[in-house]
């Protein structure tokens, strides 16, 4: 069952949201996320440009991707298990939701990484390596009593 496609953001959203990185791939040359084997969930984001984190250093990476996907469902997005094993790499906010309406938002539903260095070591994600993987979940809906509004603003923007 087919309920989503990936697609790059543009160029200029790219280098919007990208401005704090050294040297980095451009869209059109970023690989779209893609499972590594039959069997895999996840399908694997890679890093636009090389990153050093030194322990207790976060950084936001832009992945020059956005998701389509259909109504009822999310992308969940985890780091690679062995970024996870090897040098404590954690998301900021635990699980990254990207919501099947955030590709309408105004940063074109630019998928943002916030990764975080929790070891007692520096390490370096390369340009090209995979370093997390998003996940489609189906989610199911509780009564409400009116209808939710659209969203209008990008990264973050449903808070209340």
């Amino acid at each position: 069952m087919t309920i989503a496609r990936f697609d790059h953001v543009s160029e200029a959203q790219f280098r919007q949201d990208a401005a704090h990185l050294s040297d980095p791939l451009l869209p059109g040359a970023i690989p779209l996320p893609a499972r590594a084997t039959a069997g895999s969930a996840g399908y694997d984001f890679v890093c636009p440009a090389e990153v050093t984190l030194a322990p207790g250093e976060s950084i936001v990476i832009p992945t020059g991707v956005r998701a389509f996907m259909e109504p009822g469902w999310v992308l969940l997005i985890f780091p690679r298990s062995g970024l996870g094993f090897k040098h404590h790499m954690r998301l900021a906010n635990t699980t990254g939701v990207i919501d099947s309406d955030y590709v309408s938002a105004a940063n074109e539903g630019h998928i943002m990484v916030k990764i975080v260095n929790g070891s007692d070591h520096g390490f370096t994600l390369r340009r090209g390596e995979r370093f997390c993987q998003g996940v489609f979940v189906p989610y199911g809906l509780a009564e409400e009593a009116g209808m939710p509004g659209e969203r209008s603003g990008g990264l973050g923007s449903t808070g209340r």
